[in-house]
């Protein structure tokens, strides 16, 4: 199956040639072509800016009824078209179709939420501390957002990003990850037909090193959101701190998942396969290390075994499979490095490790799981953003929390137990921004804040009612009699 049709950039409500095109290729079938997607050149990325500043004044002050109006009715056809795009979502990135389904869905509940969202904007009225003077506090759209998002949520991320910004008033320059165009670029379809003039919404594909660059670098984009790596994550920060633009980062993750004595074995195991290997591991959300006290280690270990022994890998479109292949030969050679220093390190490799061979070529891993690893190794600190995952034994809850906590990052940790003691105390000391108790590390709502600490996020959370943080500003009014 190959799809030799262009796909074309969206710059000021016009669809405009790339001044080149990249294969967007199917890592479960290499010889399947999804399309040819345009590539953006530096003078076109300035055309979106501009068209984006120009198109601001009156859609900052546009009518609030029009602007929901247009975002439920792109809401409402993702939803509509939920196979269709996730069918194009599980080819271009490798999640089952199922999982691909449900990506899609969660989309289109996002774009209704902030539909509502733009006729919820409340302020504050009161009364000042001098008589005869009251006060407004008001928010007021920030002005162009640039939004850079990944490859792992193709639909979800842009979504989330997408739609508080025009919720709130903003104009936006998004560019979506170069391996994976195709979702963000049906997005931007269905935004062409759903009411938003012209220079409101752009789209613009292409490299972080042409595209990303101009966007994060021009004094014309009043905010810039992204979410991926780390030290990619940093310069942007560098960069848009230096002019004084508004930075929003959502980048890495070693999430813990902690397993105690009185934990559901079952239910432990369970949530533990959910978070480490489904999606493929590709979840800035997923747990690649399990911190498992003493008393049930051994059980833990032989139960993880026995179950992932039934986890079947294959091509994303075919039913009844549970993971989908790396979405990338450069990802895939990353995730066998991790094996390979995982047992020059001395872990004991209890699953996986291997190359699956399927009917098609592709980049298919077997879920692979470390034991007797230490918390010292690269394993258990570095994150590796694949179905790669290390088992720590630790003595009790208080060196679990320890070892929880000792890392970097701060996105998301997990517990299984029975104890509603120690849960309550880890949901209070965790340094995470989320925390699951009895439930997989992975897996957030989309009407919820979403977001970490430490190294994992810089500025406001994303989703919910917290993305007003980011995406507006506030004024302070006061007003004599």
């Amino acid at each position: 199956m190959s799809d030799s049709k262009r796909f074309d950039n969206y710059i000021g409500g016009e669809w405009v040639a790339g001044a080149t095109y990249s294969s967007n290729i199917n890592p479960s079938d290499l010889s399947d072509v999804v399309g040819q997607y345009a590539q953006a050149d530096v003078a076109q990325v300035n055309a979106a800016i501009d068209a984006a500043r120009a198109a601001f004044p009156a859609w900052s002050t546009s009518g609030i009824q029009a602007r929901s109006d247009s975002l439920d009715k792109v809401g409402s056809e993702i939803l509509a078209r939920r196979e269709e795009l996730g069918n194009l979502l599980a080819r271009e990135e490798g999640k089952t179709l199922p999982e691909a389904i449900g990506e899609v869905t969660r989309a289109g509940n996002i774009f209704k939420f902030f539909a509502g969202e733009c006729l919820r904007l409340s302020g504050d009225y009161l009364p000042s501390v001098r008589p005869g003077v009251n006060v407004e506090v008001t928010r007021e759209p920030l002005g162009v957002i640039g939004l850079i998002t990944p490859w792992n949520f193709p639909i979800a991320i842009p979504a989330w990003k997408i739609a508080p910004a025009l919720a709130y008033g903003n104009c936006v320059v998004i560019k979506p990850a170069d391996l994976v165009p195709g979702c963000a670029w049906a997005i931007a379809e269905i935004i062409s037909r759903s009411g938003f003039p012209a220079g409101v919404f752009n789209l613009v594909m292409g490299s972080g090193r042409v595209v990303g660059d101009v966007i994060v670098k021009s004094r014309k984009v009043d905010g810039v959101s992204f979410t991926g790596s780390v030290g990619v994550g940093r310069q942007i920060a560098v960069d848009c701190i230096a002019r004084q633009a508004k930075v929003q980062l959502e980048m890495g993750g070693k999430n813990p998942q902690v397993i105690l004595d009185d934990a559901d074995l079952k239910q432990a195991v369970e949530l533990s396969v959910q978070s480490a290997f489904y999606s493929t591991g590709q979840r800035c959300t997923a747990s690649s290390r399990f911190i498992v006290t003493d008393g049930i280690h051994d059980k833990f270990v032989e139960a993880m075994a026995e179950r992932m022994r039934s986890i079947k890998v294959g091509h994303a479109l075919k039913s009844g499979i549970d993971i989908g292949p790396v979405v990338s030969k450069a990802q895939l050679d990353q995730d066998m490095s991790y094996v390979a220093i995982g047992q020059q390190e001395g872990a004991r490799l209890v699953s996986g490790g291997e190359l699956v061979t399927c009917d098609t070529e592709g980049y298919f891993l077997a879920p692979t799981l470390f034991a007797d690893s230490t918390a010292q190794m690269r394993i258990s600190k570095e994150e590796i953003f694949g179905p790669v995952a290390n088992i720590v034994r630790v003595a009790d809850y208080e060196a679990a929390l320890a070892m929880a906590n000792d890392t970097e990052f701060g996105l998301s940790a997990g517990i299984a137990t029975s104890s509603l003691k120690y849960a309550n105390h880890f949901k209070r000391h965790s340094q995470a921004g989320m925390v699951m108790v009895n439930l997989p590390t992975a897996g957030v709502d989309y009407h919820v804040p979403f977001g970490g600490r430490k190294g994992s996020s810089y500025g406001s959370r994303e989703q919910g009612r917290y993305a007003q943080e980011f995406y507006t500003v506030v004024k302070t009014s006061y007003v004599g009699s």
